[in-house]
């Protein structure tokens, strides 16, 4: 993420009011983007729209779109991650020659330029910064592989998005007979592999997977493209897939390849609240909203993991916060609280395996310094 401009005020305690320009420069921009952006935030950016000009003719020829610089008053936000593009959608309040209180959207897509206009919250400035430190931060594929079948995904700031998936025709195993069938699968997710890591511009590769396929394809990758196999690295995972993806994250196998450990912390986060929660005895774990401003009350609270959509406005039509945004205050002034004091705060991709096990928890926990 691009920052272009700054001018902010100080607006109460721990919120600054004002406008930031940025360009959002990857599908990971536009995600953070989406947990930024709220309904009532002021957008402004480039729009095209075509001008019809006075003519005698009655069927008009087509004009060329002209640009156009708008502001819209937000009223939904969607994130498209397969079109890669953030949907912003409100009504119009700024823009020559145009319909104000009409509705329009803006599609923003890699390298647009926009404005914000809104309160700024502690943990929206903290993600922006985040954002924009790992704009150097490398692409890193990982391809999980066992007998006869692989599947391969991005590592992405949210999570693991699947690139491809392939599965070798029944009855062809990997041993005696089935050499044949082992390398001609192997050149199919070569083939696959090689496209994917071109078309996303990655920097590197994980192979992973259980016992030694991931060895034998890495000879064969290597005999067929000794400079992508300069990129590889082996990492031993006991599965293939999504739970694949985890493994090599938890086993820091990303960390050791990219500056960004944003998911490895994640999972590893995950792991040690959970093994808290299960002690019986001498806990310093708690999960909920009632239980964590419980902690913070007491100080206790060394680590605050929050998904990050607790952190996000919901509204109706009638521009009224919905029931499931209702604790989003609360939520925000522990975040603050949590800030202040100088505990460690970590916002879990919702998108990603621990978010979703950190939503069963009530989408809100804490590890803490002592039992409580």
């Amino acid at each position: 993420m691009k920052v272009l401009k700054r001018k902010l005020k100080e607006r109460g305690r721990n919120r600054l009011t004002g406008e930031i320009s940025l360009i959002p420069e990857s599908l990971d921009d536009l995600w953070h983007l989406k947990h930024i952006i709220e309904p009532g935030d002021f957008v402004y950016s480039l729009t095209y729209r075509r001008f019809e000009g006075a003519t005698d003719k009655v069927r008009p020829d087509k004009t060329a779109k002209k640009p156009l610089r708008m502001g819209i008053r937000v009223e939904s936000v969607e994130f498209h991650k397969f079109s890669h593009r953030l949907r912003l959608k409100g009504v119009i309040e700024h823009g020559i020659d145009t319909e104000l209180g009409s509705y329009h959207t803006f599609n923003i897509e890699p390298n647009s330029k926009l404005s914000v206009i809104k309160t700024w919250k502690v943990h929206q400035l903290k993600r922006l910064r985040e954002a924009s430190k790992a704009v150097a931060a490398s692409t890193v594929i990982i391809l999980t592989i066992e007998d006869g079948e692989a599947v391969a995904g991005v590592v992405r700031q949210y999570g693991v998005d699947e690139l491809f998936s392939l599965r070798a025709g029944s009855g062809k195993g990997v041993d005696g007979s089935g050499d044949a069938a082992k390398k001609e699968f192997f050149h199919k997710v070569i083939e696959q592999l090689k496209s994917s890591f071109n078309t996303i511009a990655a920097e590197a590769i994980i192979i992973a997977g259980p016992g030694f396929v991931k060895n034998d394809f890495l000879a064969v990758l290597k005999e067929k493209d000794p400079e992508l196999t300069k990129r590889t690295r082996i990492e031993q995972t006991s599965s293939i897939g999504v739970s694949g993806f985890m493994e090599v994250l938890k086993r820091g196998a990303v960390t050791r390849l990219r500056v960004e450990e944003r998911l490895t912390q994640e999972v590893k986060l995950m792991d040690r609240l959970m093994e808290e929660i299960c002690k019986e005895h001498d806990c310093k774990a708690v999960y909920g909203e009632d239980e964590v401003l419980k902690a913070l009350q007491f100080g206790a609270i060394e680590s605050l993991l929050v998904c990050d959509d607790k952190l996000m406005v919901s509204r109706t039509e009638g521009d009224e916060i919905s029931k499931e945004g209702e604790g989003i205050e609360q939520v925000e002034a522990i975040v603050e609280e949590v800030e202040r004091v100088r505990g460690k705060i970590v916002v879990f991709s919702t998108e990603f395996e621990p978010g979703k096990r950190l939503k069963g928890l009530g989408g809100i926990a804490a590890i803490l310094r002592f039992k409580i």
